[in-house]
């Protein structure tokens, strides 16, 4: 990681702005993903422990095994029908399933629908809730438009929310997405000053903020 924003700064003396983003905007978009992922993988086994049955395990195991045999429509499928009519559970995990098989097929737009319908589930846990926003925004990133994005990025970002520094870091990329550089520096910056922001979201603020002009 160190290298490429080592080039990323040579860059800078020769190219825009627009051409930097355009080159290195997914790898930085990717290390937040490597954030949410952990999360994820955490936060699905605690709910998987704790709503286990037999008839659903044996259920959402099978439908595991299609996405894992790359019959992503019919995983897809199976999870949609899993987070219908299971537990609360079993629902949000299966919708968060969902989501991935219609993305890893192409279908970001539909896998988008499925991760809001979960926003959208107040019976699931609001971290899994939380969870799905800002997966809905990684996938959406390329196409929605800044205001779009940091609207959905809002709730998600107060004092209480548990991640809230993921959601602080995406807020600066979007912020540069628009166009509004000044914004996207001073988003970094705070997550910079924030001692209590994880390691690994600070170093990436500063490394950026120095790729895009705003270092000391």
């Amino acid at each position: 990681m160190a290298d490429i924003f080592r080039e990323v700064d040579e860059d800078i003396r020769r190219e825009r702005y627009s051409k930097l983003w355009k080159r290195y905007g997914i790898v930085v978009i990717a290390a937040a993903v490597l954030i949410v992922v952990g999360t994820a993988s955490v936060v699905g086994w605690r709910e998987y422990s704790r709503s286990v049955r037999e008839a659903e395990g044996n259920r959402f195991a099978q439908a595991l095994y299609l996405a894992r045999s790359d019959n992503l429509a019919a995983a897809a499928n199976a999870f949609a029908a899993i987070a219908e009519d299971s537990g609360a559970g079993y629902s949000a995990l299966a919708r968060l399933q969902e989501a991935a098989a219609l993305n890893e097929s192409g279908d970001r737009a539909a896998a988008i629908a499925a991760y809001d319908r979960l926003v959208a589930d107040k019976s699931a846990d609001p971290l899994l809730r939380d969870l799905a926003s800002l997966f809905a925004v990684l996938h959406a990133f390329d196409t929605a438009d800044a205001a779009e994005l940091e609207q959905r990025l809002l709730p998600l970002i107060g004092d209480n929310k548990p991640l809230r520094y993921s959601a602080r870091e995406l807020q600066a990329f979007v912020a540069y997405k628009g166009g509004n550089l000044e914004d996207a520096k001073t988003r970094l910056r705070a997550l910079i000053d924030d001692a209590e922001a994880p390691p690994g979201i600070r170093q990436r603020a500063s490394e950026f903020l120095t790729a895009v002009g705003g270092g000391n």
